[in-house]
């Protein structure tokens, strides 16, 4: 069996209702959304990306990410790096953040250069390596409409045409990339 990275107890699971993956401990009926306390989170990263992630969606043809509806609003994923100085410096990977804003940036940035270079789409990297809760839905924020989002991230997502992305936005939660 592979490892996981998670407590003695602890499994991956997947949920049919949301098709994403959850995490349950047997012995005390428990299950949650974010790993537990304990977890390995590099060994959990690894097992995630080789066991649970989604085929390969054609965008184009479901109409995702990008289409406007009727109320005006867009449909957008994101990749989010977190810093120390955060609005909130925790994530799904990481209970406490420790890296500098410049660190963060040094990372994003290289995550930018290999989704523009075609070697991994921004869906599939943010699987992995984004520190938002949207990491297992390949970053998707659904459709959301203005004043909905922080400032900077509203311009700049709603500036966007479909199938573009964005350079690194900066807001109070961290660094994002943005892709409608």
């Amino acid at each position: 069996m592979a490892d996981t990275g998670l407590p003695a107890g602890w499994e991956v699971r997947h949920s049919n209702s949301k098709n994403l993956p959850y995490y349950f401990n047997e012995s005390q009926k428990l299950s949650r959304w974010e790993p537990p306390p304990g977890t390995d989170t590099e060994k959990l990263k690894t097992y995630i990306a080789e066991n649970h992630s989604p085929p390969e969606i054609r965008l184009d043809t479901l109409g995702l990410n990008g289409n406007t509806v009727n109320s005006g609003k867009i449909r957008a994923s994101h990749l989010l790096v977190k810093h120390r100085d955060s609005r909130r410096p925790s994530s799904w990977r990481e209970a406490e953040i420790k890296r500098t804003k410049e660190e963060a940036m040094s990372i994003i940035l290289g995550y930018e250069a290999r989704i523009r270079s075609g070697q991994s789409p921004l869906g599939q990297l943010a699987m992995s390596e984004s520190d938002d809760s949207s990491a297992r839905k390949m970053g998707d924020l659904g459709f959301f409409g203005r004043g909905v989002m922080q400032k900077e991230f509203e311009e700049a997502a709603f500036q966007l045409k479909p199938g573009e992305m964005s350079h690194v936005v900066e807001t109070a939660s961290g660094l994002h990339l943005i892709e409608r």
